[in-house]
């Protein structure tokens, strides 16, 4: 295998193995908040909601961008055979982000009091004093993180992320059921302390991690030349540089969905709806249909966390084509990805939505319908996520903040506009959100081309997977109005889902959509590839 194949196995292995774990922690997460509404009702899962966004509103400006930032510079040296300042810049990292992580834990901790009775809910306190410390230990785990990321290993990150995730569920589950006699603030704040848990535990995995890999570290540092290129504040300003318009950028949609909010119920109001069934519409919209949009959104966030330090590696030694054969590669996976799951989503929005809420058909049907166009915009927000992961890659993080800041205007001009339509109501919003995703997706594309000349294939990237996709969708909806007499909606949707996915894998291969080379870049690729050679072979036999 040449160096360059080489390379692209181990980028597509990254991000196979962060796809996969991301999958993992949004099914754990399923597994706890569903559990915990039950233990503690909603009056206790007001006390746990008060705290956990403000938690994480504090790990967002505290961390958000900084893993990608140490990604990207550890790359940066590395590439240019420099593995002792590659880090160096781990060791600042590390210390910037135990401070940042003391000072923002104890402010949340010794803050509680005055936080909780500002927005009106004093009960809230144990809550939000549990979770405060998750805020000292996730920083320190980004740091390594970020370090694993930019020697292109993202087993350590996939396997912190679980462990986290794990504890989080087992602990927080744990805490709420057997606090739940001393009262619902008590048994919320058990809750609240599985965040805490999970960063012990998530720390600690991949700190064992990083000292099974210490040989390995410091061969790569035996015989570097230890004289710092470059001062501590040139350091620590370059980490601020990348991070802070990433953060900035991580925070620009929570605060339009917060603004939308407003927007959507006051406008459904305007025309004729009363307070609560506005209320109700805009949870089918948010509650029901939106988070059904981030799972598909996991895999594609592997590509692009895969792809910085691949790019600025490449970009740092001038490895031109190499860089641009791994943009249109990264993009063309995540296109593979995304375009299969928005067709399942827009065919199947209805039996989906039925399957998860059999038990609100009304509710069901009319989020079906912000499920189906919320599903378009899962293909631009894959092309948004992996060409930001490029742009940050090549120096450009401020471009990407720019043009979903663009993005979003569109969606608040638009949801304002159309969510005042009777006939469109609700369903403005969900359009909004497609047409900002689609304006920051074409604005992102034109950056990529402009600053790496990357030459895109419309036909291999977008056309064959669309095509392999809309006979998937077909043989989906076929299938399921065939088969839902008989069988019900859930075995009947998910024997639609088991069978569409088999049907888009053999029409990939049969289109050339993939080849067999990049089947062999994926874990256990190459013992498919054998398993398909050996069933052509049987099949010829029996012919």
């Amino acid at each position: 295998m040449t160096s360059d194949a080489q390379k692209n196995k181990t980028f597509v292995k990254g991000a196979v193995v962060l796809g996969i774990a991301g999958i993992t922690i949004k099914v754990l997460g399923a597994a706890f908040r569903i559990p915990l509404t039950n233990i503690i009702g909603d009056s206790g899962m007001g006390y746990y909601q008060t705290a956990y966004p403000i938690y994480v509103l504090f790990l967002t400006i505290a961390t958000a961008g900084i893993p990608t930032a140490i990604s990207r510079m550890v790359a940066e040296r590395n590439a240019v055979d420099q593995p002792y300042e590659a880090h160096r810049v781990f060791k600042l990292s590390f210390m910037l982000l135990l401070t940042v992580g003391l000072a923002s834990s104890s402010l949340l901790f010794f803050g509680a009091e005055r936080i909780t009775a500002f927005i009106k809910e004093p009960e809230a306190v144990y809550a939000m004093k549990a979770i405060a410390p998750a805020l000292f230990f996730v920083p320190l785990m980004a740091s390594f993180r970020g370090y694993f990321q930019g020697r292109q290993n993202m087993t350590p990150t996939a396997v912190s992320q679980v462990i986290e995730q794990l504890f989080r569920v087992a602990v927080g589950l744990g805490l709420a059921v057997y606090l739940l006699p001393k009262g619902l603030q008590f048994s919320a704040a058990g809750a609240s302390f599985g965040a805490t848990a999970g960063g012990i535990f998530g720390l600690a995995g991949i700190l064992i991690l990083y000292l099974f890999r210490k040989k390995e570290i410091a061969a790569d540092l035996e015989g570097a030349d230890r004289t710092p290129v470059e001062s501590v504040g040139t350091i620590l300003l370059g980490l601020l540089v990348i991070a802070v318009p990433i953060t900035i950028g991580a925070s620009i949609m929570p605060i339009i969905n917060a603004i939308d909010t407003a927007i959507v119920k006051s406008r459904l109001v305007e025309i004729g709806y009363d307070s609560a069934l506005a209320r109700g519409l805009y949870g089918q919209l948010t509650g029901m249909a939106a988070p059904l949009i981030n799972f598909p959104q996991v895999l594609t966030q592997a590509v692009a966390m895969s792809l910085v330090p691949v790019v600025a590696s490449a970009y740092r030694r001038k490895e031109i084509g190499f860089m641009q054969r791994n943009i249109a590669l990264g993009l063309r996976f995540a296109l593979l990805l995304s375009i299969p799951c928005a067709m399942g989503m827009t065919v199947l929005a209805g039996p989906i939505m039925l399957l998860l809420y059999p038990l609100q058909k009304e509710s069901a049907a009319n989020a079906a319908s912000c499920l189906a166009i919320l599903a378009v915009g899962i293909v631009f927000l894959a092309t948004v996520q992996t060409l930001t992961g490029v742009l940050q890659g090549v120096g450009k993080q401020l471009i990407p903040v720019r043009n979903l800041f663009l993005g979003a205007l569109v969606k608040i001009l638009l949801t304002y506009a159309l969510t005042g339509i009777p006939s469109v109501n609700v369903r403005g919003a969900a359009l909004g959100t497609v047409a900002a995703y689609l304006v920051a997706a074409a604005l992102n594309l034109f950056a990529v081309r402009k600053y790496t000349e990357t030459k895109i294939d419309g036909r291999l990237t977008f056309l064959k997977p669309l095509v392999s996709a809309s006979v998937m969708g077909v043989v989906v909806l076929l299938l399921h109005r065939m088969s839902v007499g008989v069988l019900g909606n859930a075995v009947a949707t998910l024997l639609a889902i088991a069978v569409g996915a088999a049907v888009y894998g053999y029409m990939i291969l049969a289109t050339h959509a993939v080849t067999m080379e990049e089947i062999g870049m994926i874990p256990r690729g190459d013992r498919l590839i054998r398993w398909m050679g050996k069933k052509r072979r049987d099949d010829r036999d029996v012919r």
